[in-house]
């Protein structure tokens, strides 16, 4: 479609950056909040003198709460916008963190927490699929990668409250919920700023809308680049506006079709395999440090340096997926990750811990760039975000199931088991998405998705 064409062809610039911004402080907090409640967990412990169980509990509400947040911002966008799911995801994981910070007990505390991981899970499957709608095929890779880079921010910024902050005031966990709720105010700025997706207007039949969002941006890009926009291409397939009415159930049947069930295998197990391993490691490394004769005060530390190592990851992915492909990308990250965690395995003094985690957490977050790019990338216009929400909530059971899993084997099999454990199951990961994965790099997102089979079975499921 030539309206398509013609937002495929303009180059990289302010209009292009600002959402980079936008969509990136949105992931930024959403690390945070999930991430600062490791660091809570010593203060309400002594609050409300919890047990072990009472905590593991807190320590799932967040990705629990994501796993609800993910479908429901999946399925909601495809059917009434990106951006409405959007600032509503905020909007409401930015109020329940709030409750969370002034809870009396624990029971409020843990259900403000489950509330406000359905929030921060909604906008993190949101961003991705929207924004990636805005790119040109060429540098779709870096620019999806890096907007996921702005998570390792997060990270970091909560290692810091949690040294800095908590410790400082008497509720200084308190105080820590309140800064992480602080986005609130980017909604103002958003509600301006945002443009509803083009393709998205176009699936719904809503061409008027979709021309003014395109001419927009294209005025803003000839303004900011001062020269004169690259000619129009011939154009791809578009979006068709004969699409199913999206809802779990039409849903699933899509994904596990004939012509998608292959697409789908791919992504579940990757996002699986990668949340697993992740959470499991970051979930459990303070506690390994620890047991390894480090003080609370000095793992923490050691955790900031291991977060640090995210920025790198994140961002060195983002660069070489316009290079290897996605699919390639993920396949190099998994296997550095799974070597380092065989690494870790091997390992005993604080040191070399810290350096194997540093490692470890440099690989994993770079293969969530590259996986936060493939999976907008393999699912058609109508189905996207439901597409990217629903894998993302399979990751997410691995990452409620990681933390208890782990902490069996850690039991049984001590530290070596555990990340012999995980040396397995990201060495699975590489095999599946270099034997099943779909090559994605330079080809727009309706040559993906828009052709052949796909569409014939969207309109099969609209008779």
């Amino acid at each position: 479609m030539t309206l398509l064409a013609r937002l495929d062809r303009l180059p990289l610039s302010r209009p292009h950056y600002k959402l980079l911004l936008i969509g990136g402080l949105g992931y930024t907090f959403d690390g945070m909040d999930s991430a600062v409640v490791a660091f809570l967990l010593p203060s309400v412990r002594a609050v409300w003198q919890l047990d072990n169980g009472q905590l593991g509990l807190i320590g799932s509400a967040t990705p629990f709460g994501f796993l609800f947040g993910a479908i429901a911002a999946g399925l909601l966008g495809d059917r009434v916008g990106r951006k409405k799911v959007m600032m509503y995801a905020l909007a409401f994981y930015a109020v329940f963190s709030v409750v969370a910070a002034f809870s009396p007990n624990y029971e409020i505390f843990l259900g403000a927490r489950v509330l406000a991981g359905a929030g921060a899970g909604a906008e993190s499957a949101i961003i991705a699929p929207f924004l990636a709608e805005f790119v040109p095929a060429k540098r779709r890779g870096w620019f999806v990668g890096a907007l996921a880079g702005f998570f390792s921010f997060g990270f970091v910024g909560a290692a810091l409250i949690g040294r800095f902050v908590v410790p400082s005031f008497d509720e200084g966990w308190r105080v820590a919920q309140l800064i992480t709720a602080l986005p609130i105010v980017m909604l103002l700025w958003w509600r301006r700023s945002l443009p509803e997706s083009p393709r998205f207007l176009l699936a719904q039949g809503r061409g008027a809308e979709a021309e003014k969002v395109v001419a927009k941006i294209e005025r803003d890009v000839e303004k900011a680049t001062g020269a004169a926009l690259p000619p129009v291409p011939a154009a791809a397939a578009g979006p068709t506006t004969e699409t199913p009415k999206v809802n779990l159930v039409s849903a699933l049947k899509f994904l596990w079709s004939n012509a998608m069930r292959r697409r789908t295998a791919v992504i579940w197990t990757v996002w699986f395999v990668i949340t697993f391993s992740y959470y499991g490691f970051f979930s459990w490394i303070p506690t390994l440090l620890v047991e390894r004769g480090i003080t609370v005060t000095k793992s923490f530390e050691f955790s900031i340096i291991i977060y640090l190592a995210q920025v790198p990851g994140y961002f060195s992915a983002a660069w070489l997926s316009e290079r290897l492909d996605r699919k390639h990308t993920i396949a190099l990250y998994l296997a550095g990750s799974a070597v380092s965690a065989f690494w870790l395995s091997q390992t005993s003094t604080p040191w070399a811990i810290t350096l194997a985690g540093a490692v470890l957490s440099f690989f994993l977050n770079g293969t969530y760039a590259g996986v936060y790019s493939y999976t907008p990338e393999v699912f058609p216009t109508w189905i996207r975000a439901s597409g990217t929400g629903l894998s993302s909530a399979f990751g997410r059971v691995g990452s409620i199931l990681a933390p208890t899993i782990i902490g069996l084997f850690a039991a049984s099999l001590g530290f070596a088991g555990v990340f012999g454990m995980t040396t397995a199951v990201l060495t699975a990961g590489v095999l599946c998405v270099l034997v099943f994965g779909l090559s994605t790099a330079g080809r727009s997102l309706e040559e993906l998705t828009e052709q052949g089979e796909p569409v014939a079975v969207a309109k099969e499921m609209t008779k």
